[in-house]
This record gives C-alpha cells, sequence and structure tokens, in this order.
C-alpha cells in the first residue's frame, strides 16, 4: 500500500512538471503525461517498478477515462445528425476499418490465431482524438462553423462504433455470429437496464441530495462503479460498464450537475492512466519506429480519402470536406484504450502495442499543427485538387443566367461579404420589410449549406473565399454600390475587417462600405482603411437590452416578450 502511495506521488509529481512544460511550448498534455510515465517507469529510471502499481493505476484512470466520454455523448445529438455526418461518419469509419485491414495484413500483421494485431490497430486508426480536436476548434473559434459541426459528429459516431467494439471485444479469440449476438445482447440488457434506472429511480434520488455536492459526487461514483462490477459479472469489461455508466448519466436532469462535480476527479485520474500507459512503453528499438511510422502515415492517408470523399460526393465543396479531413488525422486517446484492452487480454502484441502510442504521439504533434494552419493548408490545396479534375461548387456558375442565382457574373447593387448570422438577420429584415430589394442583393461565401439555401431562395449568390482577392475580382464588386461586411474579425479565416476593406476599396474607389468592429478601439483603424460606416453590434445590442429594462420596471415584460415572439414567427432565416 506505502508503495502504491509513493508511485502515484511520484505519476502526479513528473505529470505536473511535464505538463507545465508542455503548456508553455503549446504541445497536448497528453503527450507530457506519456512521456512523465516514460521517464519514471520501469523503462525510464526505473523509480516505478511494480506492475501491480502499474496495473491499478492504469485501469482506475481507464474506468474514469471511459465514464466521462460516456458522459459527453449526447444522444439527442446523434438522434439529430443529418444526414451529411451519419453519410461522412459511416463512410470514414467503414473505409478506414477495410483500408485498415487491408494494409495491416498487407505488411504482415496478424488477423486471427489468437493475435489481432491488424483488427485493434484498423480500429484504433479510424479514431480520432476528442480531446486535441475540441481544444483546437475551440481556440480558433471553429466549434460553431459548418466543418467544425461535421467534425465533432464524426466524433460523437467514432466513440458509438468504439462502444460497439469494446462489446465484441472480450469474443474475438471465438468470434462466431453466436457469440456476437450474446455479447450484443448483454450489453443492450446492461444499456436497457442503466438507462431506466437514470430516467425513473436516479433523479429522484438526485433531486433529494441536489443541496449536498458531496452526496452527487459520491452517488455518480458508486453509479459508475455498480455498472462497471455488474458488467464484470455479464463476463463484458470494467470498462464497458463505465462507459455504459457515463452515457446513461448523459440523459438525466442532473448530468451537468455530476458533469461538474466529477471533472476534477476525471482529470487525476485520467493523468494518472496516460502516465501509467507511458510506463508501459519501453525505448523503441528501430522495428517500433518504422510500424509507428507507418501506421502513422495511413492514419492520415486513410482519412484524407475516407472522410473528403464522402463529404465531397454530399456536395460538401472543397473547402468544407478538406477540413474536417485534417481535423481528423490523428489517433484518438480512446485509440489507447482500445489498445491496452487487446494488451490486457493478449490479443495483440506488445511491440504493436508500443508502435501505435508512438504513432499517437507523433500525430498528436503534428495534427496539432495542422490544424492551427488547416485554412492556409486548405487555400493551397484547392488549387491543385481543381486542376486535377475535382470540381468546387462554383464550377460552371459562369453559365447561369442572370436572375437564376449562382452566377459569377457581375455583382449586383449590394453585395454582402461573408455570410454568418448578422448576414441572415439583415436578409430576414428586408424580406419582411422591402422583398423587392432582394433581387438588387449578391452575397459571397464557401459555406456550401448558406450557397444552397440561397440558390434555393432564388437569391444571387457566388461561392468563393472573400480573404482571396481573386474572388473579390471575379464577383465584380469594381462596379457595385455598396458593399457590405458583417462578419466579425473573430469568425474570418484568412483576413479582418480592416484588410477587407482596404482590397474592397482598392477594386472600388466610390462603393459605400459597411464593415463591422468587434472592439471599439478598430473602428478608426477601419475608417482610415476607407470604411464609410462601421458597426458595432454591441450598441444595439445594448440598446435592446435597456428596452428590456425598461419593459420590466414598466411591468410590460410580458407584452414585449410577446411582440419579440411574433417577429420572430415572421421571420424566414437561412441560419436560424
Amino acid at each position: 500500500m506505502h508503495e502504491l502511495i509513493r508511485d502515484i506521488t511520484l505519476c502526479i509529481l513528473f505529470a505536473w512538471m511535464l505538463g507545465l512544460l508542455a503548456h508553455f511550448s503549446r504541445q497536448p498534455l497528453i503527450l507530457a503525461y506519456l512521456i512523465a510515465g516514460f521517464c519514471i517507469g520501469p523503462f525510464g529510471a526505473g523509480w516505478v517498478k511494480s506492475q501491480e502499481s502499474i496495473s491499478v493505476i492504469s485501469e482506475l484512470g481507464l474506468i474514469f477515462m471511459l465514464f466521462m466520454i460516456g458522459l459527453e455523448i449526447d444522444l439527442k445529438k446523434i438522434v439529430r445528425a443529418g444526414k451529411v455526418i451519419l453519410f461522412a461518419a459511416g463512410g470514414q469509419l467503414l473505409g478506414g476499418c477495410l483500408l485498415g485491414v487491408l494494409f495491416f495484413v498487407g505488411i504482415g500483421l496478424s488477423l486471427g490465431g489468437g493475435h489481432f494485431d491488424a483488427v485493434y490497430l484498423c480500429v484504433a486508426c479510424a479514431l480520432s482524438s476528442t480531446v486535441i480536436i475540441v481544444k483546437v476548434l475551440y481556440e480558433k473559434r471553429e466549434l460553431d462553423t459548418l466543418p467544425g459541426r461535421i467534425t465533432l459528429g464524426i466524433l460523437v459516431l467514432q466513440d458509438i462504433f468504439a462502444i460497439l467494439f469494446l462489446a465484441v471485444q472480450p469474443s474475438l479469440a471465438n468470434l462466431q455470429v453466436s457469440v456476437i449476438l450474446l455479447s450484443i445482447g448483454r450489453v443492450a440488457v446492461l444499456v436497457a437496464a442503466a438507462l431506466l434506472v437514470s430516467r425513473y429511480v436516479l433523479p429522484r434520488l438526485f433531486h433529494q441530495i441536489a443541496r449536498r455536492p458531496e452526496l452527487i459526487l459520491l452517488g455518480a461514483l458508486a453509479w459508475c462503479f455498480l455498472v462497471a462490477e455488474t458488467a464484470e459479472r455479464l463476463s463484458l469489461s470494467r470498462e464497458m460498464g463505465a462507459l455504459i455508466a457515463g452515457v446513461s448519466l448523459s440523459t438525466f436532469p442532473y448530468a451537468l450537475d455530476v458533469t461538474a462535480k466529477v471533472t476534477t476527479l476525471r482529470d487525476f485520474f485520467i493523468t494518472l492512466f496516460f502516465v501509467a500507459l507511458g510506463m508501459t512503453i519501453p525505448v523503441p528499438g528501430l522495428s517500433v519506429i518504422g510500424l509507428a511510422l507507418m501506421i502513422a502515415a495511413f492514419t492520415v492517408a486513410s482519412r484524407l480519402v475516407t472522410t473528403f470523399t464522402p463529404l465531397y460526393l454530399m456536395k460538401q465543396g472543397l473547402r468544407a470536406s478538406l477540413l474536417p479531413a485534417l481535423n481528423l488525422a490523428q489517433i484518438s486517446e480512446f485509440s489507447l484504450v482500445v489498445i491496452q484492452t487487446g494488451v490486457t487480454d493478449h490479443h495483440i502484441a506488445a511491440e504493436t502495442a508500443n508502435a501505435a502510442s508512438f504513432a499517437f504521439v507523433v500525430l498528436a504533434v503534428l495534427s496539432t499543427f495542422v490544424m492551427t494552419r488547416s485554412d492556409e493548408i486548405t487555400r493551397w490545396a484547392i488549387g491543385p485538387l481543381k486542376r486535377v479534375g475535382l470540381r468546387d461548387l462554383d464550377h460552371g456558375d459562369g453559365h447561369a443566367e442572370e436572375g437564376h442565382g449562382g452566377g459569377h457574373g457581375e455583382a449586383r447593387r449590394i453585395v454582402i461579404l461573408g455570410f454568418f448570422r448578422a448576414a441572415s438577420a439583415l436578409l430576414a429584415e428586408i424580406e419582411r420589410q422591402r422583398p423587392v430589394l432582394l433581387e438588387q442583393i449578391t452575397v459571397v461565401d464557401f459555406n456550401p449549406n448558406v450557397y444552397q439555401t440561397l440558390l434555393s431562395r432564388g437569391l444571387h449568390v457566388i461561392y468563393g473565399d472573400i480573404s482571396n482577392v481573386d474572388t473579390l475580382i471575379h464577383a465584380g464588386i469594381g462596379k457595385s454600390e455598396m458593399i457590405i461586411l458583417s462578419v466579425p474579425d473573430s469568425l474570418l479565416k484568412g483576413a479582418t475587417n480592416e484588410k477587407l476593406v482596404r482590397h474592397v476599396r482598392a477594386l472600388n474607389p466610390t462603393a459605400l462600405i459597411v464593415a463591422t468592429a468587434d472592439l471599439l478601439a478598430d473602428v478608426g483603424a477601419l475608417y482610415e482603411a476607407g470604411a464609410s460606416y462601421v458597426t458595432v453590434t454591441r450598441l444595439s445590442d445594448a440598446h435592446e437590452l435597456f428596452t428590456v429594462i425598461e419593459a420590466a420596471q414598466a411591468g410590460l415584460l410580458e407584452d414585449k416578450r410577446a411582440e419579440l415572439d411574433q417577429r420572430l414567427g415572421e421571420r424566414r432565416e437561412v441560419l436560424p
């Protein structure tokens, strides 16, 4: 016991020190934890030698990690997932696994006879890192963009795929239809029981203890370990049970409260898991390094093929098809969980598991770098893709007839550069108050959903990247009378309002240019760049909030709400 406490102390101390180093060098924290484990483990300094300690630390961390992954799986989002996400995720997972089996068997890895290295690797390479992707997309403010939503949707469905694999994983050595059905049946029974209890029993219990945070935390942990142990008794695994426990809690009213309470513990035990995993990684030989590089190269290549292709076939355009493929081009932390379960059950060779861990490290670093520059990479790649014959959504626009939308032809009197919520609200307001004005408007944007929706409504829309000067020239804005930039700098990619104003003013010296400022300090710079008028959205927001306060003080808040509800009911926005 004393040895276990000492080992945990070393794990946390080295994880914190290397975590600080990773933070300041802007590297993934998981990478720091793996290196910390290697440094103190049997293959490093040898300060932690007890295999029992490593096993206990690893299993505890794994159970908590899967419990939290389950808590964060939103079943409602899966139900509401559009056909684009479902088709893209299906193509990526099925295509990735098929290519994976062919590739890994082709390089000589085993597929049966008690050794399933190729199977585990093809599954591991089909999963992408939620931790890395969400962190980078959040920092880039791209979670709510179309490529961001597609990426997150695919991630959720990847988690479901991993759950199904973990259900049959214990029976891989005796993989028969009856065994698979029995395993899935056991999972179905456990899931149904867990959902019923979380739907009808747990809410009442948690309601009674809602004011006692320590009991909420204890109740969540008790539920996690109860379902985990029940899964073990059903010949599944504790890890599978922990995942089901989390998924079942994600649907009940106190899910957010539970998640908030368990998050600190999650971070603690996830840290322990990755440190323990790092302890099992030996100094790599040339064969391990070679296999790791092949795994990493295959992951990137297969992700580009299996993600880009279905999105492109669904007419999402080159940009919205490329960005999710770049976002997803790494191996998931969940993949390490899958590999570890294989090692525990002696399904996969230690050398293969070590190579997968090294591939994870390599891709964690490279994918973070690529994702931060994904817009630049995408712009660079679109030209060559067009030259080899891939058509973008703007193909053939030059032949569109005037008045039927979609033409690159000469832009109309009013041009809206970039289309997000403010532009969506503007069009709805014009449609409500002066619909004839819509015939004088051209919209330029590269969101395929916006493009198709505006075309279907008969508006003149040009598919293109407004940060590219060639797009502005081909759009013909040099003859327009008014040009509106309604997208704030925080959402623009590859440009700012100030740069766009300078480009537009150089192409059209006489146009009225309306720009948008995020900060009050930006207003002067925009006027110096050539803007005719600058909108500051916080001013209109402040005015609206002030009228709400006045209405509340006069006892007219219900009337104001009814008025707003009526206005909202009359609107037909492109981006609701």
